[in-house]
């Protein structure tokens, strides 16, 4: 952890400690700190990392033994236009909380808790490789202003720093506002999401390897959109990355 970003936690720790005991804001039973995102030991513990055998395309994650790298049903059956795409976790229980409190209630206190679930998958299985840009999937502007903040961009920047691969804020931008997709199905998802992004004006890409980072991959609807236009703009290979993904 860089020096700014210790000093960062400790100003937050103690800027918190006016307003919240230092208890997990899971369970508010066991003791967590702002360091810890106010999430405890016992909460962490029943976080599940996801771990091969897992789809090759949309990183669903798989029991059982594959010896050769393979591709799920879903994947077969719809065109996804990203390269691949992986999660650090699987969205249920403390992360599902977590998260579902960070992007709406604005609970920022979580953020070091998730940053730290995502980073510590996503940083080994990006290292040796060479990456041009990391971009956000982004928010409607007025979808922005209601949150004050874009969770896939803090998500992204964290990444970007420690990955030492540039945050590019500036290339893709939801020009048509949608509905949340939470309770929507495939079908239902991929038609709200439909001509929802486009680069912006002037952007030019040639073959540049994109990674696209939001905080929750279901169907893959919302990246396979963004995929799609980027690609459209000249971009090479685009690899989905997300803290969670749904079951």
């Amino acid at each position: 952890m860089t020096a700014l970003a210790e000093s960062f936690l400790e100003q937050m720790e103690a800027g918190l400690a006016f307003f919240y005991p230092e208890t997990c804001q899971i369970c508010r039973m066991e003791r967590a700190t702002a360091r810890d995102g106010f999430v405890c030991s016992h909460c962490r513990s029943q976080v599940h990392f996801i771990k091969p055998p897992f789809c090759e395309r949309c990183g669903l994650p798989y029991p059982g033994d594959f010896s050769t790298p393979f591709e799920c049903a879903n994947c077969r059956e719809v065109e996804l236009h990203f390269n691949s795409a992986r999660s650090a976790v699987v969205a249920h229980n403390v992360v599902r909380e977590a998260i579902h409190r960070y992007k709406y209630q604005r609970a920022l206190w979580f953020e070091p808790f998730l940053a730290d679930l995502f980073l510590r998958r996503a940083l080994p299985a990006l290292s040796g490789q060479k990456w041009d840009f990391i971009v956000p999937v982004p928010l409607h502007p007025l979808k922005q202003r209601e949150r004050e903040f874009n969770q896939a961009e803090r998500l992204a920047s964290q990444l970007s720093t420690a990955a030492e691969t540039p945050l590019n804020t500036n290339l893709l931008q939801r020009v048509r506002p949608t509905a949340t997709q939470t309770r929507l199905t495939r079908p239902q998802r991929a038609a709200n999401i439909r001509g929802a992004f486009a680069v912006r004006p002037g952007a030019k890409l040639d073959g540049e390897r994109i990674i696209l980072v939001d905080d929750v991959f279901t169907t893959g609807a919302t990246t396979s959109a963004c995929a799609q236009v980027l690609k459209a703009a000249g971009a090479g290979d685009v690899c989905v990355w997300t803290i969670a993904r749904g079951l």
